[in-house]
């Protein structure tokens, strides 16, 4: 590939496709979440990484780097998901200012709920309407659109 200073008309159509179906695919994963009386994705999306990272759950710049929040976003979602008692703040031992946050048990609970909605939407929006080969494929495409290139 060479570079260009101006993109070719197949990238202007393929970007603005991206662009359009990349929104339109998260307002009705959103739209799923709002009718079932759940919470919005992005509160899946912290809650997916605490989970995964385990009891000793994630400094908030790591929460950062999985999830690509800013730093002003995350720490009000943090607040919020605090407030509802989703996730717990933890002191470090040996970091007077820093936090160690952590899923609760109430937190692993809305965790689930909303995969079964999110779940369910990816399964209709995506799964349902590509083969498995075309899956593949296009994850394979958007792997080498990411920065670092994804190789699985």
């Amino acid at each position: 590939m060479t570079e260009k200073t101006s993109p070719s008309p197949a990238a202007i159509k393929a970007w603005a496709r991206l662009m359009r179906v990349s929104r339109q695919l998260m307002e009705r994963s959103e739209d799923a979440l709002k009718d079932s009386s759940l919470p919005p994705l992005a509160w899946y999306d912290v809650l997916h990484e605490l989970a995964e990272a385990g009891e000793g759950g994630l400094r908030p710049f790591q929460l950062i780097e999985r999830t690509l929040f800013a730093q002003y976003n995350i720490s009000r979602l943090l607040a919020r998901l605090e407030a509802d008692g989703l996730v717990e703040k933890l002191r470090v031992a040996d970091d007077g200012r820093g936090q160690t946050i952590r899923i609760t048990g109430k937190g692993r609970e809305t965790r689930r709920r909303m995969w079964a909605v999110y779940g369910r939407s990816i399964a209709e929006l995506v799964g349902a309407r590509l083969s498995d080969d075309d899956l593949d494929t296009l994850s394979a495409l958007l792997g080498r659109l990411r920065h670092p290139a994804a190789l699985e």
